[in-house]
């Protein structure tokens, strides 16, 4: 006698879309913007106004790399945020004390996306 089986569902493209192309976006975004820490003496000089030191310019880049990274990897996924997250909540807060609060916006529309998708990344990690 034949047994007939049942074929497994195909996941949707479009949910795998949705995981996976803000995922990669915030990835590649942060990764280049971690990497140019190293390397683009414009953030040479800003770290130097801001007075931190070039330490702390090392420790962004690492953590903006790390970041992105960690987005990638699905159960550490909210953790890269988080982190990412912070570094752009520094980055507003730090505009901001230095008078140059027209520079804000853009750490601040990127730490909004952050937000956005990990409210995303949670829900999903819920349910």
């Amino acid at each position: 006698m034949l047994e007939v089986r049942t074929p497994e569902p195909i996941p949707s493209r479009i949910g795998l879309l949705t995981v996976w192309l803000p995922r990669v976006a915030v990835a590649l975004l942060f990764v280049a913007v971690g990497f140019s820490k190293f390397s683009d003496p414009m953030w040479v000089r800003l770290f130097g106004r801001i007075g931190f030191g070039q330490w702390f310019r090392y420790f962004t880049g690492v953590m903006q790399i790390a970041g992105g990274v960690l987005v990638l990897v699905p159960k550490l996924s909210l953790v890269g945020i988080a982190m990412l997250a912070c570094t752009m909540a520094g980055a507003v807060i730090t505009w901001i004390a230095f008078g140059l609060a027209l520079n804000a916006p853009i750490p601040g529309a990127l730490l909004l996306v952050l937000l956005a998708v990990g409210w995303s990344e949670y829900n999903r990690s819920r349910g």
